[in-house]
């Protein structure tokens, strides 16, 4: 008969596979509706380039800035200026890149809100 701690070896080994076995192959984690601030870079890049080019289409900056506030509370100029350096570093396509940039110029030129409860 094997000793007791090898006993408790064998079954921690046997109960981490079988767990791992269950999570992976029989009830795996289904992601549904994330929020957009969750998403990897890369994804959150597409996102941006997406609302991008359909400020290009529609023209909307109201509802672009919409589609931006997703991704966090980070000014909407800051992200797009991000996903500008990632677009330019990772090789995206100019026309890609010029509708990152038209958007970017475009949330610059919004003049600041004046704060809350001054007068």
């Amino acid at each position: 008969m094997p000793s007791r701690p090898l006993r408790f070896l064998i079954g921690l080994a046997l109960g981490v596979v079988l767990g791992l076995g269950y999570a992976w192959r029989i009830q795996p984690v289904a992601y549904y509706d994330t929020a957009p601030d969750s998403l990897r870079q890369d994804y959150r890049v597409d996102y941006v380039l997406m609302v991008a080019q359909s400020y290009q289409a529609e023209g909307d900056l109201r509802l672009s800035l919409l589609r931006l506030a997703a991704l966090g509370p980070r000014p909407p100029a800051e992200i797009v200026e991000e996903a500008i350096g990632f677009a330019e570093a990772n090789g995206f396509g100019q026309v890609d890149r010029q509708a990152l940039r038209q958007l970017a110029d475009d949330l610059r030129s919004i003049p600041s809100s004046p704060e809350i409860g001054s007068s």
